[in-house]
C-alpha cells in the first residue's frame, strides 16, 4: 500500500444558524479533486440528505453548499491531515484532527452525527470534549457500505436528523 501525507484543503460548511454537524473522516481522492465534500459519484450522501427533505440531490458545489445552509446542516471532516492510501479510511494513520470549536463556538449545533464508524471513532479519539453536543454514529453513505440500501440509509439518517432539528438531541437513540 502506498501512503501519501495529505492535508485537508477546504474548510467546513456552516453558518450561525447551523443546527446539525455531520462529520466525515477525511475527503476521498475525488472530493479532494473537486475541493468539496462527498464528491465521489457513488457516495450516497447527497441523495440521502436530499431525500430526508424530499428534495432532488444537489449536483454542483454551489447547489450543495446552498442546500446544506438552507437545511441548517454543517459539514466537515474529523481529520485535518493524515497519511492515507488513496481514499481508504482503514489506511488512515498519523492523524492531526480539526478543531471542532471553530464551528461549535459560532453555530447553534444541537447534535453531531458521524458518517460511519471510522468518523465516529476518530471523533471520539481526537475531538470529543465534555462541553460538546452529543455525538451519534450514522451508517456510512460510502459505496463500501453495500449492506445498507439507499432507502434504508435515508430512513435511518432522516429519523435522527429530523428529530435533532425539531427536538432536543439527547432524546435521540444510538444505532
Amino acid at each position: 500500500m502506498k501512503y501519501t501525507h495529505v492535508v485537508h484543503t477546504f474548510g467546513p460548511v456552516y453558518d450561525a444558524d447551523s443546527k446539525i454537524l455531520i462529520l466525515g473522516s477525511f475527503p476521498s481522492v475525488k472530493s479532494r479533486e473537486i475541493r468539496f465534500y462527498y464528491g465521489h459519484p457513488q457516495n450516497r450522501f447527497w441523495k440521502v440528505t436530499a431525500g430526508i427533505f424530499g428534495e432532488n440531490a444537489p449536483e454542483t458545489v454551489e447547489e450543495r453548499r446552498a442546500f446544506l445552509l438552507r437545511r441548517k446542516l454543517a459539514v466537515w471532516d474529523v481529520i485535518a491531515s493524515c497519511d492515507i492510501a488513496g481514499s481508504s479510511d482503514s489506511s488512515i494513520r498519523n492523524v492531526t484532527a480539526n478543531d471542532m470549536d471553530v464551528i461549535l463556538k459560532e453555530a447553534k449545533i444541537r447534535a453531531i452525527f458521524a458518517n460511519g464508524g471510522t468518523a465516529y471513532r476518530l471523533f471520539l479519539k481526537y475531538c470529543g470534549k465534555e462541553h460538546q453536543p452529543p455525538v451519534y454514529q450514522l451508517p456510512s453513505t460510502s459505496p463500501a457500505n453495500a449492506a445498507w440500501s439507499l432507502e434504508r440509509l435515508t430512513a435511518a439518517w432522516g429519523e435522527r436528523i429530523l428529530k435533532a432539528l425539531t427536538q432536543e438531541a439527547p432524546a435521540l437513540r444510538q444505532l
